[in-house]
Order: C-alpha cells, then structure tokens, then sequence
C-alpha cells in the first residue's frame, strides 16, 4: 500500500535522520523513481522532506521534526486507524505495527472492532493468497495455468492489478499479456503460479466492477419457489422475499444467464422451482437429464 510506504518513509526519516534514495528502495522493494515520487508527494503534503546532491548529500527531515497532526482532519484520523484495524487480515504483522504508530501520533485509542480471516481449511490458498500479495504491491508479473469456463487450460503471463471479492469468491483483476487485455481471474481456477522477475508500471483503476460492466450476458427475470427448510439460504441470497400461505418462498429477480445460474440453481436440488421463464426451465432439464445418465 502506497500510505503505509508514505507513513513508513516518514518515521524512517525520523529515526535516522537521514537516507539515501537507494537506501529506501532496497528496504521499501520499491524503484528509486518511485521513492523519488513519494517525496514529492510528502512535501507535497507539508512535510518538509529535503534532499540535498554531492558527498554527504541525501534525504533529509528538520532535527526536531514533529509530524503535525493537524495536517490530517480529527475524522480522517478515525478513518485511518479503522480502515486499517478493517485490512489486518491482509497484513497483520505490517498493518498492526502501523495501527500503534499512527495510534501514538494521534494520542488514539484503537477499538478492537473487526477480526477478518481470508484464509480457508486449505494452505494453498492461503498461499496463493499471499504470493498474489506481494507480486501486487511489488508490481512483479506472474505466470500461472489457468482453467477458463470454457473448460480449457491454458498457460498465462500477467500483470497483477488487484484482488477482488464478489459474490464470495476472490478475483485477480489483471492485464493479460496473451490477450493485451485487463481480465478477471478467479483464484480457484488458478494452478502452478509463479513470480517472474518482470516487473510492471501498470496501475488498476480505481473501480473495476462497475455494475454496468460486470456482467457480459443479458439479464432475464426469474420468478423462483423455494421449500421451506430453504429459508436460511434464500435469506442468505435474496432480499426481497415473499412467503406464500402453505409457507413455500417466492422470489422474482434478474439474472445473467449463462452457466453459474444453472450451476446456482441446481445447487438448491428438489427444494427450488422455476416458474419462468421457459427457456430456462427447459434448458434445466436437458442440465437433469445429462445427470441422469450419470447417475
């Protein structure tokens, strides 16, 4: 994260008193370009970073330099220290020794308000997780087999963007060297990642699913009937609920048509009808006979 390098470099400066821009690079893992772009947006920001050429030259802060809380608004202190209490799960080790510096500077007590886990049972993906981590904010390319909807694996390069999470799954949102394109990769379908030593300049946007652009299919409206006993799930799925006198939910919404709504609506088994529209209802059970002839 760009802030924590800022807020880093500052106490840094602090407790050396003074650096090199090579220095910084090797211990931010960053280019000395970009260490040279952070000073300017620290001075930038009132804080009097100096640099100075020759023998005995380098980065600077005054001798008896305070960092002034005023420069950032009693609310944004707030917002700091919550967002990165919400962002401990990413980093806790980092984030946490960051949490008590800024608390120090603010003379705030943090409230142990949110406990996030993004791991699951298996330690792959924990790892998966982690190396995507580092090649993000290290702007190191990646190369990874990759299996698409179409059922096809195949073998790809690409520069690491953002992580993205929707609908309870993880996305990697990168440029695709192959396709010269930005694509969504979900992180399940993701095997034998490795970082290469490329790095990247390329940036993500600051929004990537804008509800306009998240879905490629057109939508169609499904009027479902769900059992019973499948009210924790339609809860769980749906806000607008209708509860029909014999106690069966009805729910009336748009989907994308495409294969996770069958995927989706096969999942509820026998406990689930569609109503309409007909085409989906048929294509359901050309989906129920190819499993019949399995089973």
């Amino acid at each position: 994260m760009a802030e924590y390098r800022l807020f880093q470099m500052v106490y840094y400066l602090m407790d050396k008193g003074n650096t090199t821009a090579p220095e910084l690079a090797e211990k931010f893992e960053v280019s000395i370009r970009t260490i040279y772009r952070d000073i300017d947006i620290l001075s930038a920001a009132g804080i009097p970073v100096y640099t100075t050429q020759g023998k005995g030259g380098g980065i600077f802060l005054p001798e008896n330099f305070v960092l002034n809380r005023s420069l950032i608004s009693e609310e944004e202190q707030n917002q700091i220290l919550t967002a990165l209490q919400g962002l401990s799960g990413v980093d806790e080790m980092g984030n946490q020794a960051l949490l008590k510096k800024l608390g120090t500077v603010f003379q705030k007590q943090t409230t142990n308000w949110i406990e996030i886990d993004f791991s699951d049972w298996q330690p792959q993906h924990e790892a998966l997780f982690r190396t995507l981590q580092k090649a993000i904010t290290q702007k190191m390319r990646i190369s990874f087999h990759y299996f698409s909807r179409a059922k096809a694996g195949s073998d790809r390069k690409v520069e690491p963007l953002k992580l993205i999470f929707k609908a309870r799954e993880w996305y990697l949102y990168a440029y695709c060297c192959e396709k010269q394109a930005n694509r969504l990769f979900k992180l399940k379908r993701i095997k034998e990642l490795e970082m290469t030593t490329e790095t990247f300049e390329r940036t993500a946007p600051e929004i990537v699913l804008e509800p306009e652009k998240i879905y490629t299919t057109e939508k169609q409206q499904l009027q479902l009937v769900f059992a019973p006993e499948l009210a924790y799930r339609v809860y769980e799925n749906f806000e607008d609920v209708q509860e029909a006198e014999d106690g069966r939910l009805l729910v009336s919404k748009d989907f994308p048509v495409n294969d996770s709504l069958y995927s989706f609506l096969l999942s509820f088994g026998g406990q689930l009808e569609v109503l309409s529209p007909a085409s989906v209802r048929s294509e359901l059970i050309k989906k129920i006979d190819q499993l019949k002839t399995i089973y």
